[in-house]
């Protein structure tokens, strides 16, 4: 995968029960990104940062959509008691974490998905690619990479 290129689409059930394919997002840009799980310290940092950022992202017609493992009631378990404003969409088989090269070995923790984001343009190509996130300046780097596009 690489910046340029195009971006996979696929097909995953989201945590508003409904399925959603990538090529309906066509026309904005989106903040996809892959995290390992929900409703622990470091994936919590990050959606909370997402959150956060959703209407500044909205008016720069952008969204943002997370996509892990976990099934459907761990996703609506997570958006509830945070109050995500944002789609999660569950990969239970890893299909489309591993399209996207977002599995790999994770230290301790062994294999599994790794914390990685895809900035996806209007036109469906990949605009930018960020590697090793860090939960806590994760948010900025990515508002500031979409209002320079």
């Amino acid at each position: 995968m690489r910046t340029g290129a195009k971006a996979p689409d696929f097909s995953l059930k989201g945590s508003d029960g409904k399925t959603h394919a990538l090529s309906e997002f066509k026309g904005k840009n989106v903040v996809l990104y892959f995290y390992p799980k929900d409703d622990t310290p470091g994936c919590t940092i990050e959606a909370k940062g997402f959150n956060k950022a959703v209407e500044t992202l909205g008016k720069i017609d952008t969204i943002i959509v997370g996509i892990s493992k976990d099934d459907l009631d761990s996703h609506k378990k997570f958006c509830n008691k945070y109050s995500l404003k944002f789609l999660l969409l569950s990969d239970p088989e890893s299909k489309v974490i591993r399209l996207y090269d977002a599995y790999g070995e994770r230290g301790i923790f062994g294999k599994g998905t790794l914390r990685k984001t895809y900035i996806i343009d209007r036109s469906g190509n990949i605009a930018k690619i960020f590697e090793k996130v860090r939960p806590l300046e994760h948010t900025k780097e990515v508002v500031s990479a979409i209002a320079g596009m």
